[in-house]
């Protein structure tokens, strides 16, 4: 899929991981998609800030590190993997990626169900995503860049 300007996007976990570290994937994901500048604000499931908060927890992110994931997430748009739209999708999801023979992760499926509730494009560089009904759940699939 390639993402429409006015597509509103939904940012994996993996994306914010390298928009906060500011490597060249997050540098080329944040200037490609132009995630810091859209009006309409990407959004991003509580599913992914638990993610983040752990991996910062568990890395031991040093404060800046800390404080650009603080920044980043305040630009953004949170929602909550508890509404009840969010719940109906993931039934959805679930259902469809047992019936497909997958086993995707319960939170890559949380999260595509936030993004589905939404009518989000889910932005990632997770290869597991790539596998989802693309009649489900709309993914734009990015590669990571390999540094020189």
């Amino acid at each position: 899929m390639t993402l429409r300007p006015d597509d509103l996007i939904s940012l994996d976990t993996n994306v914010l991981v390298h928009w906060i570290r500011q490597n060249d994937t997050g540098i080329q994901l944040r200037d490609t998609y132009r995630l810091h500048e859209r009006t309409d604000r990407p959004i991003y499931s509580t599913i992914v800030e638990g993610e983040l908060r752990a991996l910062a927890n568990f890395l031991k992110w040093k404060d800046d590190k800390v404080e650009r994931l603080e920044t980043i997430l305040a630009e953004l748009v949170r929602v909550d993997a508890g509404l009840a739209d969010v719940v109906k999708a993931y039934a959805d999801i679930y259902s469809a990626d047992r019936a497909g023979g997958h086993n995707t992760g319960q939170n890559d499926m949380w999260i595509a169900a936030t993004t589905k509730a939404a009518g989000a494009v889910l932005l990632t560089c997770d290869d597991d995503c790539v596998r989802m009904n693309p009649g489900l759940v709309a993914v734009e699939h990015v590669p990571t860049v390999k540094s020189s």
